[in-house]
């Protein structure tokens, strides 16, 4: 079995390809690494002009090493098997957009530390239970939200009432999976 690709190699490969330092880059591609990144290591700390960093399609099980993403707004983790949000109260002041769709995450404990996310795309994870997703109210900015495939939207949309039931508790939210949330008009 192939070693794991470490942050630092990849970084050292992403470097070579694009001609750019990693430390000065605005945006840092590391998805898809061959072999894959199974652990997001302390090399990350050095990318702190980093705005977008993708690292999806890879093996990743924990959130680490973000300390020194002092500019981070998208942090893209989509397709890795993260079962948990712990390690992102450092990005937590800066962090717009989280996309995590197709990871292993069942519970969003730790999700409410970010104040500032208006997209947050977790479609296709294991979040099954109301309660979870009622923590998602406590982000003020959220504006768009993907959650098909989660157990919990699966469940509703067979009973018909998921987009009614998800606007309902996330007043200030303007699209779910890519369907604009129509709220019905006030009385006056």
């Amino acid at each position: 079995m192939a070693k794991a690709t470490s942050v630092k190699e990849a970084l050292n490969k992403w470097e070579e390809k694009s001609g750019q330092k990693a430390a000065e880059a605005t945006e840092i591609k590391l998805y898809a690494q061959v072999p894959p990144i199974e652990k997001m290591d302390a090399s990350l700390s050095t990318l702190g002009n980093c705005e977008k960093l993708s690292l999806s399609t890879n093996c990743i099980e924990k959130i680490t090493h973000l300390s020194g993403l002092k500019n981070l707004k998208i942090l893209s983790l989509g397709r890795n098997n993260i079962k948990v949000l712990n390690g992102l109260e450092a990005v937590a002041d800066t962090l717009e957009e989280l996309w995590i769709s197709y990871n292993l995450i069942e519970k969003l404990r730790g999700i409410q530390l970010m104040k500032k996310i208006k997209v947050l795309y977790m479609s296709n994870n294991l979040v099954k239970d109301w309660s979870e997703f009622a923590k998602l109210a406590d982000l003020p900015c959220l504006i768009d939200l993907v959650f098909v495939g989660n157990p919990l939207q699966e469940k509703h949309s067979v009973e018909g009432n998921w987009m009614d039931e998800a606007s309902k508790r996330l007043p200030n939210v303007k699209k779910v999976d890519g369907m604009l949330v129509i709220k019905p008009m006030e009385k006056e």
